[in-house]
């Protein structure tokens, strides 16, 4: 994907706001800039998600949401509910972590039942599955993104921003060929301009989670024209 210009990024944003002592203010300050960038989508707690539904009920940008954030070490039970209990608040997207413990221990039946609950419990509503790649060896990614696939996930996921590692682009890399076309990739952790933004577009993202979304797009919104 090539991308020229910092506003070009915006389309491809899920504006982020999973801060712990994130106000209602904050939220409606989110909500606004996305509208005012054209970001995708805007990414809150379980918490913000009725509130954010509400601001951008009327409005082009959708709202997501995190399930077993930051650590991915809830039971499957609770995901499945929370998952629901956000899409009924509003959330249009689903951003899960997974069992990263239990894939680590080579108990992929485990992670993929955990999957499994999430994208039903989503009634339709894509999921993202974020595998934590800077956990993973390249061997490891590449299975955390088959089980992905094979559990119904719409993309896979780069990280929290919460953990070890950031977002790189040999990790996207390396997720898209898995995934082919078959998949999402969306690159998380670490994106903090336009440079790194386009980096991860250009290695195979096609969308970009970050809570710098105003800077990766040059700081200054398009100007809106007269109708």
């Amino acid at each position: 994907m090539q991308i020229n210009r910092p506003l070009e990024v915006a389309p491809y944003i899920d504006h982020t706001l999973l801060k712990p002592d994130a106000t209602a203010a904050d939220v409606d300050k989110l909500c606004a800039e996305a509208v005012r960038f054209g970001f995708r989508t805007v990414c809150v707690n379980p918490l913000h998600v009725k509130l954010a539904a509400w601001l951008l009920k009327k409005e082009e940008p959708d709202v997501c949401s995190v399930v077993g954030f930051p650590l991915g070490a809830s039971l499957t039970e609770t995901k499945a509910a929370e998952t629901a209990a956000v899409v009924r608040l509003g959330a249009t997207e689903v951003d899960m972590v997974m069992s990263v413990g239990c894939f680590k221990a080579d108990d992929y039946k485990t992670v993929l039942k955990d999957i499994k609950s999430v994208v039903k419990a989503a009634a339709g509503v894509p999921v993202k599955v974020i595998i934590e790649s800077g956990l993973l060896k390249d061997s490891e990614i590449v299975r955390a993104c088959e089980i992905s696939a094979e559990a119904g996930a719409a993309f896979v996921k780069t990280c929290t921003g919460f953990g070890t590692g950031s977002a790189s682009p040999s990790a996207v890399r390396l997720m898209r060929e898995t995934v082919g076309d078959a998949l999402g990739v969306k690159a998380s952790g670490g994106i903090k301009n336009f440079n790194d933004a386009r980096l991860m577009l250009e290695a195979g993202a096609d969308r970009l989670g970050t809570s710098s979304s105003v800077a990766v797009c040059g700081g200054r919104a398009p100007r809106k024209t007269k109708q």
